[in-house]
Parts: structure tokens; sequence; C-alpha cells
């Protein structure tokens, strides 16, 4: 491997975080426990910075690194922008939530962060090698922030099965690049989608190897029938860190996908495209219909997650720009939208009530108006209702999926789309028609989760009315 000193221009992003974690890591040892305060706001700002640093590079930049391990493009700088920015609003929901626990610590913000350094990695990942360093840093500190309230059972439980199920996963899908390296003898993904140019589809250890990894992909993305662990990890984490993991991680598993699926295995666009498209009508179906009888907020938004992974998986299996920019928009507009939905039971939650079941929001709007319509638009954006950009999000998928012959599953992801609008819905009528059984005040709570949670739930119809520069950055990612 060839080093230039252009290669560390390229990396600035990442050496941002790390030297920033790094040096917040010896800060936060000797610091006191009312400097906790200087923790949090410091995480902040190394997410605004790292985000600087990738607008410093220039949006347009596109450059290959550190002899084409790294890969420096349009896509990455706008997931990179996307993973920092959802980021930082989660650290911002998070602090009372976890002070009122007396969680509030600084490994929370550590492993926030080095779980996003893994992401802006796997981002740019231009080597089978980084695709699986990226991966690894985001998972390992994933697994460790489920179980950080360690007195909790719950929490201890699902840790548990994130783990064995996440590990499973990572191994499943490091059969699959050993293999695809078997069959190719490169590790660089651009030369696999050369060396395998003139290899038949039918090869069986390329097969097995292309087998693999969309089983892993989807284990990451939690796409059914491979979604069994998302559920009881989503409830059973701190909801502080169920509002991270339920966003950010999943626009890096879109780029991770699209790196491995269209950079290496371009040429296999009709195979992977066919297995694409069985996962995610198995998304939509499962995800939705499972979602209608949950009662607890967080499972719901859980199996709502499967089905927005469906429609993920709808804009990959196009195989085009058109498709691949589709589902990038859909991918940052569901992360924005989850965080938020999450973010919305930290803001009802106190110490000793967790907000997590739906008759918890009983009559919302009777004590909070303006917590019960910042919920009602994130809600009606989850089920796709204009001019909310959720619509939007699911409008352009369905013509990419249209474009790519495949009207049929275009009207299946409607008619479930439809069926999914209900729980959605469910959760505005108990705000605004049923009587709460609650009579307190909704506590005033912490400021910047206030504004933070505004600003989110407004962006709803902010973007959905001026949705055409986050989509031309879209499309550009792709040209």
């Amino acid at each position: 491997m060839i080093f230039a000193h252009a290669d560390l221009n390229l990396i600035l992003p990442e050496l941002v975080l790390v030297t920033g974690t790094l040096a917040l890591l010896l800060f936060d040892l000797f610091a006191r426990q009312n400097g906790r305060w200087m923790t949090h706001i410091l995480a902040i700002l190394l997410l605004v910075l790292a985000a600087a640093s990738v607008l410093a590079q220039g949006m347009g930049l596109t450059a290959s690194g550190w002899s084409g391990v790294y890969e420096r493009d349009v896509l990455s700088a706008v997931l990179k922008l996307a993973i920092y920015g959802v980021s930082a609003l989660c650290l911002l929901y998070a602090r009372p939530y976890l002070a009122d626990r007396r969680l509030w610590s600084g490994e929370f913000y550590l492993l926030v962060l080095f779980s996003v350094t893994g992401m802006s990695i796997l981002v740019s990942a231009g080597s089978l090698v980084t695709v699986y360093l990226g991966l690894e840093l985001m998972a390992l500190s994933t697994y460790a922030l489920v179980a950080l309230d360690r007195d909790n059972r719950k929490a201890s439980e699902a840790a548990i099965k994130y783990f064995v199920l996440g590990a499973l996963a990572s191994g499943i899908l490091l059969y699959g690049l050993s293999m695809l390296y078997g069959a190719s003898g490169t590790l660089d993904l651009g030369e696999i989608a050369l060396a395998l140019g003139g290899s038949q589809p039918t090869e069986p250890l390329m097969a097995f190897g292309l087998a693999f990894i969309i089983v892993g992909i989807a284990f990451k993305l939690g796409a059914a029938p491979f979604h069994m662990w998302l559920p009881d990890v989503y409830e059973g984490s701190p909801t502080a860190v169920t509002t991270f993991i339920g966003s950010a991680p999943k626009l890096a598993a879109f780029g991770m996908a699209w790196r491995l699926l269209d950079t290496s295995l371009g040429g296999l666009s009709e195979q992977w495209g066919d297995m694409l498209a069985l996962l995610a009508l198995a998304s939509l179906a499962v995800g939705n219909l499972a979602a209608l009888v949950q009662t607890n907020l967080k499972r719901m938004l859980a199996y709502s997650t499967v089905s927005h992974v469906g429609f993920l998986l709808l804009g990959l299996l196009h195989g085009g720009a058109n498709g691949y920019a589709a589902a990038l928009f859909y991918a940052i507009v569901y992360a924005l939208m989850s965080a938020g939905a999450f973010g919305m039971i930290l803001w009802l939650a106190r110490e000793g009530f967790e907000a997590e079941e739906i008759d918890d929001f009983k009559g919302l709007n009777q004590r909070s108006p303006w917590a019960a319509f910042i919920m009602l638009l994130l809600m009606a954006s989850l089920a796709g209702i204009p001019p909310l950009v959720g619509f939007f999000g699911k409008l352009v998928v369905l013509q990419a999926v249209i474009e790519s012959g495949r009207l049929w599953l275009a009207i299946a992801a409607v008619i479930f789309a439809v069926i999914g609008a209900y729980y959605y819905l469910r959760v505005i009528k108990v705000m605004y028609f049923d009587q709460s059984t609650d009579e307190r005040l909704i506590p005033a709570t912490d400021t910047g989760l206030r504004i933070g949670l505004s600003a989110n739930g407004l962006a709803q119809l902010g973007l959905g009315l001026f949705a055409g520069p986050l989509l031309a950055w879209c499309v550009r990612a792709f040209l």
C-alpha cells in the first residue's frame, strides 16, 4: 500500500472523529460528574466539526486513496453529512432521559462517536477489508450501547440477542466476502467487478458468495425474514439508545449495500435484484401486518422499520441511478422520521414513566398541543401522507420500481403502505380523540430536546414542500 499526503485530506472527517473522540475520552476520564455537560456539548460539536470537514473538502470531490481502500465521492459525502446530523440530533434528545435514569455517562457519548466513525469508514469503503472494518466498529459499539443500563434485565437480554444474532450476521457476510475474494482474487471492489465481468453467473463460488452477502445485508438492515432481532432490541434498549440505533445505522447499511452490490457485483444485478424483490415484499408484508397488533410504541416502530426497509430495498433493486437516488433519499428521510418518533418518547418520558405504550399518548393534545402536533407530523410522514416528506420518499421509490418493469411489486407496496397507515393514524387518534388518563401537564423538559424535536417535526413539512435540493444531491451522487 502506497501512502500519499493527499490521502490524509481524503480521510479528514475520520481523522477529526478519531482524534476528537480520543481527546474526549481523556477529558471525560478526569472530568467531575458535573462536567458531563461539557462532554455532551463537546460530543455534539465534534459531529458538527466532522460535518464541516466534509463540506471543506467540497461536496463534488471524487478521489480514491490509500491504494483504493478508501473512496471519497458524492455519495459518501451526502451519507456522512446525514449520519453526522442525525447522530447529533440523537445526542441532543438523549441527555434528559439519561440524566433521569442515572445513565448520563461519558461512555454513552464515546460509544456513539466510535459507532459513527465506523459508519463513516463503511460508506467510504473501497475494499472488502474496509467494509468489514467499518461494519464491525459500528456494530461492536452499538452492542455495548444496548447494554448501557446494566441493572435492567430487559436491556441485558436485548444486548445478548443483538450480539449473538449480529455476530451470526457478520459471520455470514464475512463468509460471502471470502467467497467473493476466492472467485476474483482481489479485495478491491472495483477490481472485483472487472474480474467477475466475464464470469458466468451460475459459477458456484460466486453464486454462494452473492447469496451469503445478500443475507448479511438483510440482517444488518433488518429486512424480513432476518428481522427477528429488531423488535426485541428496540424494546429492550434504553429509549435514548433505540433512537440512535434506529436511525443513523440504516444510512450506513444502505451505503454498504450499494458498495457491495453495485460497485463490485453490478454485473449480477438481475440475480440480486430478484433476491431483493423477494426480501422487499416479505418486509412490507411482515412489518406492516405485525405492527397492526402492537400496543407498545417501540415495538410498533420496530416493525414499521421492517416495512420501511422494504421500501428502501425497492429502490436498490432498480439497479440504476434513479433507483439508487430514490433509495438514498428514502434512507435519509426515514432516518430523520425515526429519530423524531423515538425522540417524542424521550420528550414524554420522565423518571418512573417510560411513555413506551401507545396508551401513554392518550389525550396528549389536551396536555401539550405542541407536542401532539409534532408527533402528528412525524406519524403522518411515516404513514406517507402528503405533503409531508415521507409521501415523496415513497413516491420516488415507487416510480423507480415501475421504471424497472416490476409493476406488480409497486402495486403490492401501495397496498401494504395503505395497510400500514392504520397503525400510524391510530397514534394520532389516541392523541386527539381519546380522553387522557393522566391529567398532569407535560413537565418542562430540556430546551435542546424541545427545540430539536420541534425542528425535526417541522422539517417533515419543510422537506416535503421543498424536497428538490435534497433529491438533486441524491441524484448527483450516482451520476
